[in-house]
């Protein structure tokens, strides 16, 4: 019944309705024009909620009508728990209370405002904010972008952002947090502690002659690393969701490795030819081709990709073709979420 009491229903509206409805979530929303004037008070928006109680939900059907429904309390005056209370407030002033028992809860809806960005939760309540974040994280669409270095990752990225996605690049991520992420760096003294500095920073010279040369101790890293990482993506697309964003990207070497391909809807690989790397490394960075070629070399092959990735993009052509392929291949999960 949504769609005939709220004017626009963004796709969010309908992700939070799903999870928490029958339940203590009230979402504002622009009201449709035959909404009456008392009931928005002044305003242009409505919210709405579908209870949990299973005897209010049968008063709505037999009326046939949505209610509206202010709390059943005095201004600044604590949320009544059962219908005598209601009648301490009220009584003489309405003309009936049906009592349903003792109230569940007892404490008001949690409000969320989806009618602008970014989302405002207007009133804490029984259902914690963080709950709300997460499931507004959850319906967003995320894609995952992997793949070989020189392959041309950044220009996919690029038309993402474009089209509206918040772009999380994990190896900047990572790399801010060496420095300030003090529970990681807390654990990689405990596993680590000859990479650190006797003053007690965090030398990353060290942290790599420690574990480059020991695939055991690299493990080990990945283990401690990959962990805080993944906390800090969902944190940051809960922060984008909340700012109303439904598209993310997470731009991630070691997507599949790390475990961040969990928090993906879709993973992509962009590959390209060894030659043709070869030579956009080369201008890129201004090194030689061996070099280059060293590089290319340290990374997974193809096959990794082919065997791992939902989608492959070929980039051995220039930019604008990468784009074609783009619009043909990912904009359909696009447009339909």
């Amino acid at each position: 019944d949504i769609s005939r009491l709220w004017a626009d229903v963004p796709l969010q509206a309908y992700a939070l309705a799903e999870r928490f409805w029958p339940g203590p979530l009230t979402i504002v929303l622009p009201a449709r024009e035959e909404i009456p004037e008392i009931v928005l008070a002044g305003g242009k928006t409505v919210g709405l909620r579908c209870p949990d109680s299973e005897l209010t939900r049968q008063l709505i059907r037999e009326a046939g009508l949505p209610l509206a429904a202010p709390s059943a309390n005095p201004s600044g005056e604590p949320s009544p728990k059962t219908a005598d209370e209601v009648l301490g407030y009220f009584n003489g002033a309405i003309e009936a209370v049906i009592d349903g028992g003792i109230c569940m809860l007892g404490t008001e809806s949690t409000l969320i405002d989806l009618s602008a960005m970014p989302f405002r939760i207007l009133r804490r309540g029984a259902l914690p904010e963080e709950e709300v974040a997460d499931a507004l994280a959850e319906a967003m669409l995320v894609i995952g972008i992997t793949g070989t270095t020189g392959s041309g990752k950044t220009t996919v990225l690029s038309w993402l952002e474009k089209k509206g996605a918040f772009v999380l690049d994990c190896d900047a991520l990572y790399h801010e947090m060496l420095h300030s992420h003090g529970p990681m760096l807390a654990a990689l003294r405990e596993h680590f502690p000859d990479a650190f500095t006797p003053e007690g920073g965090l030398d990353r010279k060290r942290l790599a002659a420690c574990v480059f040369s020991d695939p055991e101790s690299l493990r080990e890293l990945n283990a401690v690393t990959h962990r805080f990482i993944g906390e800090e993506i969902r944190s940051k697309l809960r922060h984008a969701a909340m700012e109303g964003r439904s598209l993310a990207a997470i731009d991630a070497v070691e997507l599949i490795s790390a475990g961040a391909g969990e928090l993906c809807n879709h993973t992509v690989a962009v590959l390209a030819d060894r030659g043709v790397r070869a030579e956009r490394i080369m201008a890129r960075d201004g090194i030689s081709r061996e070099e280059a070629e060293r590089r290319i070399d340290a990374q997974k092959p193809d096959r990794y990709y082919e065997e791992n990735c939902e989608l492959l993009l070929r980039n051995d052509a220039d930019a604008e073709s990468l784009i074609n392929e783009c619009e043909n291949k990912l904009g359909g999960w696009i447009r339909h979420g």
